[in-house]
């Protein structure tokens, strides 16, 4: 809000004329809010362990930023680190592409649109298939038959960004993992623990080291919320050398506000990255399962045969508490269970888009108008009615104060008397 509010609307350019000036100035200030917006959703991607910029609802926002450190030719030794990290992640994934979170595989690809398919306009319906790089609501809420069965068929919310050419596929903006019979069953990880144990056995070490590497593709280090913090950070650094253009006290709060930022994506960061210890993990498994097993021998005397339904709902209870830790160690996968990202950056879309649609008009153009009483109740004359007078004076009063500033502060003290009054109940 302090940029669009507090940045003024005109400067002087060199050059420039003061109508072009303004344009230019609302394009800055308009382009620094999306890319606030742009932070978001980088945090969001980061803290899912999606990597890199190349996704339908970020490289749309910030894909106009510099990549390379030098303005002449183009050279991968000048590549900046936000592109170059994610270029190399894009390079590595097409290399060895098993992983089921990743997109299709697209060598040979041609520069793809922000509007999904390019083949297909918005308008129409994009081919049913959950591996193209449609937007990730086209795909919800379709019937058999081909028909919508809600609003979500239509929900697209990438559609309100620019569309640019993209030298990578862009990924969609959720991308959440295939669900399998081992995610309602758990038992049977388990059994796919041994299975790949038995067959690793007959295994090449080359590609033994290839599945490694496969796996590790996901652990890559985003560094693209700090990289955006860092052009705010600049815009911000310019504004405070151009004369005359901040004060100290709003220069110190852009300053402190994306310090505030900063600070938030570290804790968020925090806490993805701090699991619950090892040994702790270990010790507790290790406890309830020797406890499960022992029970049925403690409790057969007592009980006899209902031993089995009693040992089974006191695992329900026991395994279900373990459960539990593990969802809660990372809420920001895309569980049920946890916290909706998306959602939270669609809201901060929303009022972000609602902040510049502010004009910031001047107080005259709105203060003195016949739809605005300030004095009521004890005076319900309008603005425009007030000021057509030369002083201030009580309205129906024969005797009173002299007009002015001492009228003003009878009607003010009248007012706060009926409304004190008035608002009680007894």
């Amino acid at each position: 809000m302090m940029f669009w509010v507090h940045v003024p609307a005109t400067r002087d350019i060199p050059g420039v004329s003061e109508e072009q000036a303004e344009l230019q100035v609302i394009i800055e200030k308009k382009t620094m809010i999306n890319l606030i917006q742009a932070f978001s959703v980088a945090v969001k991607h980061f803290l899912r362990s999606e990597p890199g910029v190349y996704y339908q609802d970020l490289y749309p926002l910030i894909c106009f930023l510099p990549r390379y450190a030098n303005d002449g030719e183009p050279s991968p030794e000048d590549k900046l680190p936000l592109w170059s990290s994610s270029d190399d992640y894009e390079l590595s994934r097409k290399k060895g592409n098993s992983n089921p979170r990743s997109a299709a595989d697209t060598e040979g690809h041609h520069p793809q649109r922000i509007a999904s398919l390019p083949t297909h306009s918005r308008n129409e319906t994009p081919v049913e298939d959950n591996k193209s790089q449609t937007s990730w609501f086209r795909s919800l809420g379709k019937s058999s038959d081909g028909r919508s069965r809600s609003r979500r068929n239509t929900f697209d919310p990438e559609k309100v960004l620019p569309e640019v050419d993209s030298h990578h596929p862009l990924k969609p903006a959720r991308n959440p993992p295939e669900s399998s019979v081992l995610d309602f069953i758990p038992l049977l990880r388990f059994f796919k623990w041994v299975f790949r144990i038995v067959t690793r056995g007959g295994m090449t070490e080359h590609e033994i080291q290839e599945r490694l590497k496969r796996k590790k593709l996901d652990q890559v280090e985003s560094n693209v919320p700090m990289e955006l913090c860092m052009v705010l950070t600049s815009y911000t650094a310019f504004l405070m050398r151009t004369p005359g253009v901040l004060q100290p006290a709003i220069a110190a709060g852009m300053t402190a506000n994306i310090t505030s930022l900063q600070d938030t994506f570290s804790n968020l960061e925090r806490i993805r990255n701090t699991p619950l210890p090892f040994a702790y993990q270990a010790h507790l498994r290790i406890s309830l399962w020797l406890y499960l097993l022992f029970l049925p021998f403690q409790i057969f005397s007592p009980f006899g045969w209902f031993t089995i339904p009693g040992t089974a709902f006191a695992s329900f209870l026991l395994l279900g508490f373990l459960e539990i830790g593990q969802e809660i160690e990372n809420p920001f996968n895309y569980d049920l269970n946890d916290l909706d990202l998306d959602h939270f950056c669609l809201s901060l879309q929303r009022e972000l888009h609602e902040i510049t649609a502010y004009t910031n008009p001047g107080p005259s153009s709105f203060v003195f108008s016949a739809w605005n009483h300030p004095f009521a109740p004890s005076d319900r004359r309008n603005a425009a009615d007030l000021v057509k007078d030369a002083q201030y004076t009580i309205p129906n009063k024969k005797e009173g104060p002299e007009p002015g500033i001492e009228s003003i502060r009878r009607t003010l003290v009248k007012s706060w008397r009926e409304v004190d009054s008035t608002t009680r109940h007894s």
